[in-house]
Order: C-alpha cells, then sequence, then structure tokens
C-alpha cells in the first residue's frame, strides 16, 4: 500500500492553481532551476575566453570547472537545511538567488582569470545548495496537507522539465543575450536574470507558520549538533529514513543512465550528442506520470506505487539492451520515467507528511545531501563498469538490483506501519 495519508478532499492541481503563494513559489523555482541550468552552459561557453593556467591543459579546464559546480553540493548539501531551520524561508531563498544575480554579473566585468571563475562557480553553486532544502521545506508550509501529493507532482515534474529544458535551450537562449544585450555582458545579463526574477516571484510569499528557535548563535557556532540530531530523527523514524532511502537510488538509476545514454545513442545509429533524446523521452514519462499522480493522487492512494514503479523501471532496464528499434526504446524510456515518478512522487509526499515543522530544514538538508552524492557516485564508475564489463551486462545488473531494492523497501514499508499501528 502506499504509505501516506488519504487525502480528505483533494482538487489535484486546480487547488494548488488558486493558491497564490504556492503558485509565486513555483514560479520561482521554475526561474532558478533555469538559470542553474543555463548558467553551467554559460561557464563551459566562457572557458573559449579564458587561456589554461600554467601547468593545466586546456582539457582539464574542464573537468577543474564541473569539479567546482558539483563538489557544493557533496560539500554543503546538508548545511543549507541547517540554515533554513534557523532563518526565514523567504530570506534563505530571496537571499541565495540575489546573491547568485549579483556573482553572476560580476563574471562580466572582472577580470579574465581562470581562478576568478573557479571561485565565483563554486560559490554560485554553494548557495544552490541552501535553495533546494529550503524550497522543499516551503511546501509543506504553504499548501493544504491533502494536497501534498499535487504539490510534489508539480514540484517533481518542473525540476525534471527544467533539467531537460534548461540545458537544450541554455545555447539559443545565450546566443540571443549576446545579440540583444552585447557581447561582453549579455550573456551574464540574462542569467544573472533568471535568478533575480525568481527573488521577486518569492518576495511577495508570505510564509505563516515559520519555525524560530532560541538556540540560533548555538547552532551557527556547532552546526555538527543540528546535523547528528537529524540524523538521530531519521534513525527514529524509519518510515522517513526507507522513503529517503528509495529516492535515492532513484537518483543513483538516473545518474547512471545520463552516463549510460552516450553509449545506448551510438548503439541505435545516433551520434554521441544525441544521447539527450534518451533522457527527454524518461522526462516526458516523469511529467506525464507526475501529471497523473498529481491529479488522480487520492483515487490510487491504496496502490503499492513505489514497488509498480521499481518493478517497472526494472523491467526497462532489462529488456533494454535487446531492442533494436529506436521508437520502441524511446517508448521505453518514457515507461522507465512514468515509473520513476511512481517512486518519487509519492515518497517526497511521504516525507513531507511525517515530518514536523522543526526539522524541515535538517531532514530535506540531509535528503538533499544524499540525493547530490546519489547523483555523483554513479557518474564516476559507471563509465570504467561498463567499459570493464560491457553495456548489457551493467544494464541487466542495474535492473536486478532495482527490482531486489524495490521488493526490500516495500516489504519494510510495511513492517514499518504494522510497528506503528
Amino acid at each position: 500500500m502506499f504509505p501516506t495519508e488519504p487525502a480528505a478532499i483533494n482538487n489535484g492541481f486546480s487547488a494548488l492553481l488558486k493558491n497564490r503563494s504556492f503558485m509565486l513559489l513555483w514560479i520561482g523555482l521554475l526561474l532558478s532551476q533555469l538559470g542553474d541550468k543555463v548558467f553551467f552552459v554559460l561557464m563551459i561557453a566562457l572557458l573559449e575566453n579564458y587561456s589554461p593556467p600554467p601547468g593545466l591543459a586546456e582539457n582539464s579546464m574542464y573537468s577543474t570547472l564541473m569539479v567546482a559546480f558539483t563538489l557544493p553540493a557533496i560539500l554543503f548539501g546538508s548545511a543549507g537545511g541547517i540554515f533554513v531551520d534557523r532563518f526565514s524561508k523567504k530570506l534563505v531563498l530571496v537571499g541565495s538567488n540575489l546573491v547568485q544575480a549579483i556573482l553572476t554579473l560580476l563574471i562580466a566585468f572582472l577580470p579574465q582569470n581562470f581562478f576568478i571563475l573557479l571561485i565565483l562557480t563554486f560559490a554560485i553553486s554553494t548557495l544552490a545548495q541552501f535553495f533546494a532544502p529550503a524550497e522543499q521545506a516551503a511546501i509543506p508550509v504553504l499548501v493544504r496537507k491533502e494536497n501534498f501529493m499535487a504539490a510534489n507532482a508539480l514540484y517533481s515534474s518542473t525540476m525534471m522539465g527544467a533539467l531537460i529544458v534548461g540545458f537544450a535551450i541554455g545555447e539559443p537562449i545565450l546566443s540571443l543575450a549576446k545579440t540583444a544585450f552585447g557581447e561582453n555582458s549579455g550573456q551574464e545579463i540574462v542569467v544573472g536574470g533568471l535568478y533575480l526574477l525568481s527573488s521577486l516571484a518569492i518576495q511577495p510569499i508570505n510564509f505563516r507558520s515559520e519555525h524560530t528557535s532560541t538556540n540560533d548563535i548555538r547552532s551557527l557556532i556547532n552546526p555538527a549538533a543540528d546535523f547528528k540530531e537529524g540524523v538521530r530523527y531519521l534513525k527514529k523514524n524509519r518510515l522517513i529514513l526507507n522513503a529517503m532511502l528509495q529516492l535515492t537510488t532513484l537518483y543513483c538509476v538516473f545518474a547512471a543512465l545520463m552516463v549510460l545514454a552516450i553509449r545506448l545513442a551510438a548503439d541505435f545509429g545516433l551520434k554521441e550528442q544525441q544521447f539527450g533524446f534518451f533522457l527527454a523521452a524518461a522526462g516526458v514519462g516523469m511529467v506525464s506520470g507526475a501529471g497523473i499522480l498529481g491529479h488522480w493522487g487520492d483515487k490510487l492512494h491504496h496502490k503499492p506505487l513505489p514497488l509498480i514503479g521499481f518493478l517497472a523501471m526494472a523491467i526497462v532496464l532489462g529488456v533494454f539492451t535487446f531492442t533494436h528499434n529506436l521508437f520502441l526504446a524511446l517508448g521505453l524510456c518514457a515507461l522507465l520515467g512514468i515509473g520513476a515518478s511512481l517512486i518519487g512522487v509519492p515518497m517526497q509526499t511521504l516525507i513531507q507528511q511525517q515530518t514536523p515543522p522543526s526539522m524541515y530544514g535538517k531532514v530535506f538538508g540531509f535528503q538533499n545531501h544524499a540525493v547530490n552524492i546519489a547523483l555523483s557516485v554513479p557518474l564516476a564508475i559507471t563509465g570504467p563498469l561498463t567499459d570493464f564489463l560491457g553495456l548489457r551486462v551493467v544494464l541487466v545488473g542495474m535492473s536486478i538490483v532495482v527490482a531486489t531494492v524495490g521488493v526490500w523497501a516495500w516489504q519494510n514499508t510495511r513492517r514499518v506501519l504494522q510497528d506503528v499501528i
């Protein structure tokens, strides 16, 4: 069964459309996510104008820049959650985007030094680690409990949509920016503008029932105490921990597929740079699945949605390398995306329902940290494993692991619910 509370009244997306505060938060999310993706494209484009520093090859510049962009997610994923519990959510959301806008604009006016670019990239990516848990913690504050499913469906589909659309339109947007605002600063103005518009969208929101603490100074001096408190809470609440493990597994699979899609493109006669077709198909499936859950989630409440999702993903991974038709392969990718939505949306809803307001930042910060690591590790090991074992063996192995995790998580959730009851 699906381990969240049934909705007494659930009007799906129609209820969210009437919620002005949530819609402003959603607009802010969309603009901020597009800003993050286009910013990454901008960094890669700007490297053409930078000379390699002594001792660093030109190709190594790209790798070093990617490390500067991804490292904050591993280092500060949990730290952002601590600030969410100690400061106003509006301050974190608006402030992080505003500073990102300023730092992005600074790139256009500072000397073209590679190390300066690295520092600014690291700083801008670090600020994103504060925005993510603050936004997740804001959803249960702004949305009625019976509409959590619809809110998380829209949140998940927006995140995936921004991932696909942001990278796809990044280069055209930057080209238009140079034409409209000039070669020297046009691109930075547009990317900084996305962050600024996100801040302006969130500014009017009234966050009711903000949690405050009398131990702010102590926590800032010793943030490790908050982190340990969050870990202790997760150990006691096995339902939330189980949901978080399922989300982590989901992100591991998608991270591995981002690497494998390049090999798959070649196997289906496509150019390597066309691997995005497979990711786009999975994204379409995930958006479709999230839309179904957002509108009819209350009617599907009694179904074992995460188990169905894991088994659907396992089947797709197991049969993928035995498929030779491109359109069938794209259809399988869409089915994989639908399966992913059956895991991601219910589990995120469960975490929000079961987490008390005083623990929002700690729990969502820890989740953000776990997800970031889940995205990073497969990116590092999938390529070497594929070279050593072969694409088919890796995909079939992933299928077995995903099916095993799905069955284990379903049985574990049932046991936890029986203990609670």
